[in-house]
């Protein structure tokens, strides 16, 4: 079956996208001093090795093949974002993790949309987790940084907190996966 061009595109960027996200984390991982944090960072780098694997999985079974442009261009933006978190301070790769992170949350559920829209539910189980872990990780990055005296300059100039976030997600009254379907409707 030929999926959507927006749908496979998605999914490219997707797969690409979280290679980057898991070189920023390995800058971030290595930069923060605390034991603690850098244990919680390292274990979302993780997480997102891992949901790059499940994204290419899924893009195997429609034979879709990884973008050379995405997977250059994120690499090279990974790479820049892992090597600036040692010189940016403490504040600023939290705060850009957890924003992106809050943006990351809807590009599973609109896969998982998109899926829908063309009678396809077998990887909602896998769209809802990948989903639901991106917005722990927000949740994550948010928390350590909520008290923090930049965090109002940086919400209205950025856009992002965690009492602002890009999607309407709560993890205290999640849905189960079959109910999801309103999330991150724009």
């Amino acid at each position: 079956m030929k999926l959507q061009p927006a749908l496979a595109d998605l999914l490219r960027q997707a797969y690409s996208a979280e290679k980057a996200a898991a070189f920023a984390y390995q800058g971030h991982a290595g930069a923060v001093k605390n034991k603690a944090e850098k244990a919680a960072i390292h274990q979302i780098e993780i997480d997102e090795w891992n949901h790059r694997r499940e994204v290419l999985a899924i893009m195997g079974l429609y034979g879709i093949k990884p973008s050379r442009w995405y997977e250059i261009r994120f690499h090279v933006v990974g790479k820049i974002i892992s090597g600036s978190c040692y010189v940016i301070g403490w504040f600023m790769p939290f705060y850009f993790a957890g924003r992106l992170e809050s943006g990351n949350v809807c590009e599973y559920f609109r896969m998982k949309q998109y899926f829908n829209a063309i009678g396809i539910h077998e990887h909602d189980p896998v769209l809802y987790e990948m989903g639901i872990k991106e917005k722990e990780h927000e949740v994550y990055f948010g928390e350590q940084i909520k008290d923090n005296r930049l965090l109002p300059f940086f919400e209205k100039l950025f856009g992002w907190s965690s009492a602002s976030s890009f999607n309407n997600i709560d993890l205290d009254n999640k849905y189960p996966v079959e109910k999801s379907d309103s999330y991150c409707h724009k």
